[in-house]
């Protein structure tokens, strides 16, 4: 049969699948990143407070990490199911890309974060009650094993923009897949903003010291390892442009809100403000005013980059093979896949995907709005909005006044040849054209109200046309001679 392996569409109504995925993605890159710079500076404050026999940076020590543990050990341990659950549902493809070319390397960074886990636990828990030297060593391995969790992941984000090596499509292999230029400089610019929010967050804990000239000391530490890592970070980000695929670098011009580049710049302007101030008047370093700034900083900081991270990879969302909308769109010969687009193509998405409905396979003018609903679902949900609100609704791209004709051609001409160098091509037969035209005008002239109305009727019409042949069936029925019955 000509089945391709597509899945049921998740969609949340007036949010949609892509903002669920970015609200869990973003805690959990903020509380993951967070950790892992954190165990740095605490493998440097232990070696610091061992060479100097300093009790005051041990038991700083300890106070962070009690408030790591239950930030990001619990808070964001439970954020990573939401991840993996989130975006299985979301991008079933995509993960199965991820799973099927890594599965060993992220069984590897499992194993780091148990180490990491059981780290963080040591180091809050035994300051005191051992040495300063085996806490040290402690401290030491709780920081390589977060940095390699870090090294991992990284790889793995960066194979979901580009595949390390160009050999990778031909040759395959784990090595050609995970390590590329796109790797190291994503892993430097990510390790710089660690430190950042490392910095940030941090505050929080320097909040509560009582000591003023011990609170002066660490504010003026984070705050130049903040300036810093920031300075270095923002570097890093125009270095890493320089890695992107083209149509990344296409996206950026296009398609990223207008609001984004002097967002990312007030942010940038206000993370070194708020170091310097904090450094020259460490008193300001309240609980209240250094937890409401951490909100403010990271969150405008992260959901931007996270964004922009994630619009950058269009028209794919893995390996460059992927389409967002999860239909693979070329050969991978050194992975034994092939592209399902000329599947499409020879029968339509409507009978190539296995969930559609049968009364959707064929169009007729009884289910036009319903099999362009469907459609507009399978090809374009995972990133446009139906609805009003949401991710790019797709009301915002057409004209009030396009008919049906000027929106087919758009469909034809634009849809189904992927000459939109960041949408994926999404091949239909005509009948599917006319159908989801249809959907895309009733939705753009009254909204998603209106779509309902009109599958409310075509879905009466059909069930009346049934009951109307059931009727007229057993008519025949008990009209035909007794000696046929």
């Amino acid at each position: 049969m000509d089945l391709i392996s597509l899945y049921p569409t998740w969609y949340e109504p007036m949010v949609g699948s892509g903002w669920v995925v970015a609200l869990i993605a973003t805690f959990h890159v903020l509380a993951s990143h967070t950790s892992v710079g954190a165990a740095l500076l605490f493998a440097y404050l232990s070696h610091k407070a061992y060479r100097e026999d300093r009790e005051d940076l041990l038991d700083f020590i300890k106070k962070y990490g009690l408030f790591l543990l239950v930030f990001t050990y619990v808070a964001g341990s439970i954020t990573g199911p939401g991840i993996w659950y989130s975006t299985t549902v979301a991008s079933p493809n995509g993960i199965g890309a991820l799973i099927h070319s890594f599965v060993w390397k992220w069984a590897t960074e499992w194993v780091f974060f148990v180490i990491e886990v059981v780290g963080v636990y040591m180091i809050v828990y035994l300051v005191g009650r051992v040495d300063k030297k085996t806490h040290m060593k402690i401290s030491v391995i709780f920081g390589m094993a977060s940095l390699a969790t870090m090294v991992i992941i990284v790889g793995i984000l960066s194979f979901m923009m580009l595949p390390g090596k160009e050999a990778w499509f031909e040759e395959g292999g784990y090595l050609n897949g995970f390590y590329g230029t796109n790797t190291f400089i994503q892993l430097g610019m990510r390790m710089a903003f660690m430190f950042t929010m490392t910095a940030v967050v941090g505050g929080i804990v320097i909040a509560g010291i009582k000591d003023p000239a011990f609170k002066k000391e660490m504010a003026r530490k984070l705050g130049w390892l903040g300036i810093i890592s920031t300075l270095i970070g923002a570097a890093m980000f125009q270095w890493y442009l320089t890695s992107v695929p083209s149509q990344a670098l296409l996206v950026m011009e296009n398609r990223l809100p207008d609001y984004f580049v002097p967002s990312i710049m007030a942010v940038l302007a206000g993370t070194l403000a708020y170091f310097i101030i904090t450094m020259l008047r460490p008193q300001v370093l309240v609980q209240g005013f250094a937890g409401a700034m951490t909100v403010i900083i990271l969150v405008a900081g992260l959901w931007p980059e996270e964004t922009a991270r994630e619009s950058m990879r269009k028209p794919y969302v893995a390996g460059q093979y992927v389409y967002s909308n999860q239909v693979i769109g070329r050969d991978v010969p050194g992975m034994d896949i092939q592209s399902q687009l000329p599947i499409i193509e020879k029968v339509g998405i409507l009978k190539a995907h296995p969930f559609t409905p049968d009364h959707l396979k064929e169009v007729n003018d009884g289910n036009m709005i319903q099999s362009g609903e469907f459609i507009a679902m399978t090809y374009c949900s995972n990133c446009h909005s139906p609805s009003e609100t949401g991710i790019r609704p797709l009301h915002r791209y057409f004209p009030d006044n396009i008919t049906q004709e000027r929106m087919e051609k758009y469909v034809k001409g634009v849809l189904t040849t992927g000459n939109i160098a960041y949408m994926p091509k999404m091949p239909m037969l005509d009948s599917e054209v006319k159908a989801l035209s249809a959907y895309l005008l009733l939705n753009n002239q009254g909204g998603s109200e209106a779509v309902k109305v009109a599958i409310k009727e075509e879905v009466a019409a059909r069930d009346r046309a049934l009951a109307e042949k059931q009727a007229s069936d057993k008519v025949a029925a008990l009209s035909l001679p007794q000696e046929v019955k």
